[in-house]
């Protein structure tokens, strides 16, 4: 049954990097436009700088990024629910660290500064949240600036396809990745802190 379920996600994996690409918006200002070309180039070296910076712990990223939505409904394939994510205007996020027991990391770009970044997992689990995009602002996007969860935004891209989290869950497991994430600069540090206060306030 284990080797089964390994083999389903390998193939699942394998079928979902096969899917369309999450595609950078042009943007209008020309800074933005040399960030654009410059990215344009790297990207297709990301996976390899990426994996390179885990192993040698110059990144730290272990388990699941927080803000968990909920589960895909037990009578959803997780295939149809990824399919569902690219016919409403996702794209593969090859631009993305890659978290514990991911199938597939997507986004929906939100002009060429922001996004919303979803990853779907092999258990089921979806998380997602509203950022920068790592193209128009790599090291506040690293750290974490202005992360926000979006929930109520997802939960209506989803409708039936999904069963939200409880709130416990969601507080647990968003307390248990910013108690391992240890932050070098003084920026990053200030953000867990602001998402740890957002979250006890949020579970009050």
């Amino acid at each position: 049954m284990i080797a089964s379920t390994i083999e389903s996600n390998k193939s699942l994996r394998r079928w979902a990097k096969r899917l369309p690409s999450s595609i950078m918006v042009y943007p209008d200002k020309s800074w933005n436009r040399i960030k654009y070309i410059v990215w344009r180039a790297y990207i297709p070296l990301h996976p390899h700088v990426r994996d390179v910076a885990v192993a040698f712990d110059a990144v730290q990223h272990t388990g699941r990024q927080p803000f968990l939505i909920g589960h895909v409904a037990p009578h959803i394939p997780i295939k149809s629910f990824i399919t569902h994510l690219i016919d409403i205007g996702y794209g593969n996020h090859f631009v993305a660290w890659h978290d514990d027991d991911e199938l597939i990391s997507v986004r929906m770009t939100d002009g060429f500064t922001h996004q919303y970044h979803l990853r779907v997992f092999s258990d089921g689990a979806v998380h997602g949240h509203y950022e920068y995009t790592p193209e128009a602002h790599p090291l506040l996007h690293l750290d974490q600036i202005n992360f926000e969860h979006r929930r109520e935004f997802f939960l209506k891209q989803f409708g039936e396809l999904i069963v939200p989290a409880p709130t416990e869950e969601m507080a647990k497991l968003a307390i248990d990745y910013y108690a391992r994430w240890h932050p070098h600069s003084h920026s990053a540090q200030k953000a867990k802190a602001i998402h740890i206060a957002k979250i006890i306030e949020h579970i009050k």
